[in-house]
């Protein structure tokens, strides 16, 4: 896979990637070399040269070079982050980074300064629920601070971000087979899977994903509403056991194939989100074979995934139901979000 965790003494300062942020930043290369047995992430393109690059910090001080000053409190700071857009959604997959890293260590509040002409990268924050909290100002010029309050509510998908809302949504269970699931879904990687399989393309980067689909009761969904995702059996075992429960989504839009206008509006809508090729949607298109559309956000990987077994005996799963678009009451999906060892403060009601 080509996004790495790694030592900055491992990564080449010299890489043309890194141009731009000397130009911003006169001390650029005497940081980076001060930083020599930290960590960053760093996602390699074409040629093994960087295509993209983040680092993140722990802050607990109070923050008085920013106007106007925060007080002492418990921070990631988002301390370098670049990506060179390449058509791949590769800025979303950081995104989620920044999330996954803050909610493993605990952390509420993330921020980040970014100067002004950072057009792609403040439109993409300000997406997730960055907002403009001040300016900090240095020899380099004047910056934007935007900080990102999990803890803070906006009844939004993408604002709250990756928290989810079971208040006034109904949560679903949704089925996924195992060639397209890692696909889709990269950080719900199992154990006995390739991680080659996790490659750099859109649908894999992406926040967003959009799946076709024939299971009836799909067109019940409405924006907000969770999903669990469960990754049926590989046919390798017994269901009961290679079976999973693996991660927490969040419906966006519900579309029926019917609703588009064209071929091209609707390969428009699905091409970038979808783990189908461009021949699978073209023949999707001219059979309807699947005509319900959902687009939803990859919010949360389970901790510990859940097998069919102690979703049934435990959560209360009917096994006489059809297990591939299911609802499910909100204290049974409470209960898939505790037993998968996701912290509590993330669902909300």
């Amino acid at each position: 896979m080509n996004l790495q965790y790694k030592r900055f003494c491992e990564i080449n300062i010299e890489d043309p990637f890194f141009d731009s942020l000397k130009n911003d930043y006169k001390e650029f290369e005497n940081w980076f070399l001060r930083k020599a047995n930290d960590y960053a992430y760093a996602f390699y393109g074409n040629n093994d040269l960087l295509d993209g690059f983040l680092y993140l910090k722990i802050e607990e001080e109070e923050l008085n070079d920013i106007t106007p000053p925060l007080p002492a409190a418990r921070r990631l700071k988002v301390g370098t982050l670049k990506i060179n857009p390449h058509g791949t959604r590769l800025g979303e997959r950081f995104i989620k980074k920044i999330f996954d890293h803050a909610l493993y260590l605990g952390i509420t509040q993330i921020y980040v300064t970014v100067f002004a002409h950072h057009d792609a990268l403040i439109s993409l924050l300000d997406r997730y629920g960055f907002k403009l909290i001040g300016t900090k100002t240095t020899p380099n010029g004047t910056e934007t601070v935007r900080l990102k309050d999990l803890n803070e509510r906006h009844y939004d998908v993408l604002l709250d971000y990756p928290r989810i809302n079971l208040e006034d949504n109904q949560p679903y269970l949704l089925a996924l087979y195992p060639q397209w699931h890692t696909r889709l879904l990269p950080d719900s990687i199992l154990r006995n899977e390739d991680i080659h399989i996790v490659q750099d393309v859109s649908h894999t980067n992406s926040i967003h994903k959009v799946y076709l689909c024939n299971m009836s009761g799909v067109d019940r969904v409405k924006r907000g509403d969770p999903i669990v995702i469960y990754r049926t059996g590989d046919g390798q075992g017994a269901a009961e056991y290679r079976s999973v429960a693996t991660s927490l989504c969040v419906i966006e839009e519900y579309r029926h194939i019917s609703s588009f206008e064209s071929k091209e509006t609707f390969l428009k809508y699905c091409r970038p989100y979808s783990v189908f090729s461009e021949n699978e949607l073209e023949t999707f298109w001219k059979n309807k074979s699947y005509p319900h559309i959902i687009r939803f956000t990859y919010n949360i990987a389970l901790n510990k995934r859940i097998i069919r077994k102690t979703l049934a005996d435990n959560v209360g799963l009917s096994r006489n139901a059809r297990w591939g678009f299911l609802p499910l009451s909100k204290e049974q999906f409470s209960h898939i979000s505790s037993i998968g060892m996701i912290d509590e403060s993330l669902i909300f009601d």
